[in-house]
């Protein structure tokens, strides 16, 4: 590897410790969960999970499917209690949904019947706080390039217009915590493409703690500092895996050889090769 190669390739993920110093993130200790089916048996989803995600942080999780990785987002979001073990965030155990934390899911989940702006101005409205985030969301549709489409409404949209409407109405309120289930699943692989360039902007740009799901393993290598991989169900921490890949990142990254090193490992990890 040539030197100029080798300084691309330096580790510029957040260390813990210092962002520690900025404010505790996200972190799981020793997280269990189950719930009973239609016939009343138990099914264990995850057992002992264990992990953090630094202040600032952006980690993906990857694992085989219906192992129990949307899962993990409904208890850091608060719409669940866990089984056994706590959730915390900055310190605090989560026992409920909160504004701390805002939510992309595989479908934008937009109100048809409201324009682009009214959507994204949903959340400040609610709140009271319309004229304070007016500016905001203004800058927000301006970032993810939808300035002139705030009177459409989202059928009028693409598909991955309308995942940038969802992402602008997230960011507006200003959550600390980003929870991302798959929110590009959806999309050819042209928009995922780039919606994930856009994404890696947005985090740079404003540094959200970060907690992302997915299936795509390309994808996890792309943009992630750390990647938690889950064993099956009862899913337990397989290994976490750092993605000491410099940022800023571009997609033509894929091409290179630590890359591609990287999301062989991270495979062979999900594959329990």
């Amino acid at each position: 590897m040539s030197s100029a190669l080798g300084n691309r390739f330096q580790q510029s993920r957040v260390d813990p410790q210092v962002a520690g110093k900025r404010g505790e993130g996200l972190r799981f200790e020793h997280v269990s969960h189950s719930f009973r089916s239609r016939g009343g048996s138990l099914v264990s989803v995850l057992d002992d999970v264990e992990f953090d995600v630094a202040s600032g942080e952006f980690v993906c999780v990857v694992g085989p499917s219906g192992c129990g990785k949307s899962t993990l987002l409904g208890l850091a979001a608060g719409f669940h209690r866990p089984t056994q073990g706590t959730i915390r965030w900055r310190g605090s155990a989560i026992a409920k949904p909160g504004p701390r934390c805002g939510l992309v899911f595989q479908t934008p989940e937009l109100y048809p019947w409201l324009t682009v702006w009214d959507n994204v101005m949903f959340g400040p409205k609610a709140t009271g706080a319309r004229q304070q985030k007016a500016q905001a969301a203004r800058d927000l549709l301006k970032e993810v390039g939808l300035v002139g489409f705030e009177r459409h409404r989202p059928h009028e949209l693409s598909g991955g217009m309308q995942h940038r409407v969802a992402l602008a109405r997230t960011l507006v309120t200003e959550p600390g915590l980003l929870l991302m289930d798959e929110p590009f699943a959806a999309l050819d692989a042209q928009t995922r493409q780039t919606m994930q360039a856009l994404l890696l902007r947005i985090w740079q740009h404003h540094q959200r703690t970060v907690l992302f799901v997915t299936h795509d393993i390309e994808e996890a290598t792309l943009l992630a500092d750390r990647v938690v991989v889950l064993s099956r169900r009862p899913a337990r921490v397989r290994e976490v895996i750092d993605i000491r890949l410099r940022r800023p990142r571009d997609p033509d990254l894929i091409f290179d050889a630590e890359f591609v090193e990287l999301r062989r490992r991270l495979r062979d990890s999900v594959l329990d090769r």
